[in-house]
């Protein structure tokens, strides 16, 4: 045997020998290679997945965002349906209470009135019969009222309708539930007044203009501006003593034998809400004793 066989033999007891670390030695290098490989391989597969994401991030946190912004928002919104509802309910209410109050105050005023009138009525001693204005003329043509008792309440043609601050007119026609009065600022309208401090007689008419003058006084009469002007209960209408109005002017320039004289009325013609209707006899003469 030679020397080459003795070489090989002393090399294949020697891989003999050491097969099993040399067997050990390949796997762990062919396992070193396979998981750098795998993790290379995972590397270049996740490098889209990362592009992706990235695109994708800016869109999904404005989504998130937009979906933030959109709950709150819903959420406020239906607060302010709910904060609007109940405005408008206590609104509503707040229009009661007021509608309420206003009732309340226009029955204590009527109140108040209708005593006043009992009062008057009192005072006079006369029969009156209480009433509530309802209309008024839808002409134009006159200064008039209708009042809600007519003649089945005792209200006749003639009568005097008072309130509590004056004169307002006379009865002209009366149904049977209701009656036209004429105020004392018609043009037709005429009532003998005195005044209270110097006794001076004039009659009291209404003109064209709707105003109120004292007529049929003279030039040389003791009028003044301020004077009280009250019924002289001669006209057989009106009681007598009963305020009328007072002298808004007195005009003595121009041509003529009467004075001027402007009456401001006692009553507020243009706001009568309640009135008292009166009767009166005419003046009986004295009996004649001559024989």
């Amino acid at each position: 045997m030679g020397p080459v066989s003795g070489a090989r033999k002393t090399k294949s007891s020697f891989v003999g020998r050491n097969r099993v670390l040399i067997a050990s030695g390949v796997l762990a290098v062919l396992s070193a290679h396979m998981i750098a490989s795998s993790v290379g391989q995972r590397s270049l597969a996740a490098l889209p997945a990362r592009a992706v994401l990235d695109a994708t991030a800016p869109v999904e946190m404005a989504a998130t965002r937009f979906g933030d912004i959109t709950r709150a928002l819903w959420r406020h919104y239906i607060g302010l349906v709910g904060v609007q509802r109940e405005n408008e309910r206590l609104q509503g209410e707040l229009a009661r209470l007021r509608s309420e109050q206003v009732r309340i105050a226009e029955l204590e005023a009527e109140n108040r009135r209708l005593h006043a009138l009992l009062g008057l009525k009192s005072v006079l001693g006369l029969n009156a019969i209480g009433a509530r204005v309802i209309g008024g003329d839808a002409t134009g043509l006159g200064r008039t009222i209708i009042i809600d008792q007519g003649s089945a309440n005792g209200v006749r043609a003639g009568m005097a309708v008072l309130s509590t601050e004056g004169v307002v007119g006379r009865v002209i026609a009366a149904g049977s539930k209701a009656a036209r009065v004429m105020l004392i600022n018609d043009y037709n309208s005429a009532l003998e007044a005195i005044d209270e401090r110097s006794r001076t007689r004039g009659l009291v008419t209404g003109t064209l203009s709707g105003q109120v003058a004292l007529k049929y006084v003279g030039r040389s009469a003791d009028v003044r501006v301020g004077d009280t002007l009250i019924t002289s209960g001669q006209d057989g209408i009106y009681p007598g003593k009963l305020l009328v109005g007072s002298v808004a002017s007195v005009a003595r320039e121009g041509p003529g034998l009467f004075l001027e004289v402007q009456v401001k009325p006692t009553a507020r013609l243009d706001r009568l809400e309640q009135v008292l209707v009166v009767g009166t006899e005419a003046p009986r003469l004295p009996p004649d004793r001559r024989g």
